[in-house]
């Protein structure tokens, strides 16, 4: 990768998203959690949710990951609460498409992750921009059984 590539793709936005990551941490009493790592580059995200009427109520997440992952889970972190299992899942669809199959941006309210366009031309990061949602998916899953 070239300097200017890295340019690219780490752009201000990403490393703005990066650094303000909402939601960390762990929740008291979560009805569900997940952890997902990517083995390519050891990046981790946990998760934990309470599930109210089929939506998010409560959401927290640790993060260690990369700057791509990181402004991953950001975007994610803006828009969860109050979402379904089947809009994450759609929106879990819809990012790996728009990374892997040059796929249109996820709908709203996930519109944010237009920002990780740049990083479809680097397979190795798509599993470490995943992770969040793929936690959170789990997590949700888990709430609701």
């Amino acid at each position: 990768m070239s300097d200017t590539d890295l340019v690219k793709l780490y752009s201000g936005r990403i490393l703005a998203l990066a650094a303000d990551i909402p939601h960390l941490g762990h929740l008291a009493a979560p009805a569900g959690t997940a952890k997902k790592r990517s083995p390519l580059c050891g990046s981790t995200v946990s998760v934990d949710v309470v599930v109210k009427d089929g939506k998010v109520a409560d959401f927290a997440q640790e993060v260690r990951a990369c700057a791509l992952g990181q402004a991953a889970a950001a975007v994610l972190g803006e828009v969860v609460i109050g979402r379904t299992l089947p809009e994450l899942q759609a929106a879990r669809a819809a990012l790996s498409a728009m990374l892997k199959d040059a796929g249109p941006v996820p709908a709203a309210p996930f519109t944010g992750y237009e920002v990780l366009i740049p990083a479809r031309d680097y397979k190795n990061r798509h599993a470490s921009i995943l992770l969040a949602l793929d936690a959170t998916v789990e997590a949700v899953e888990a709430a609701q059984v």
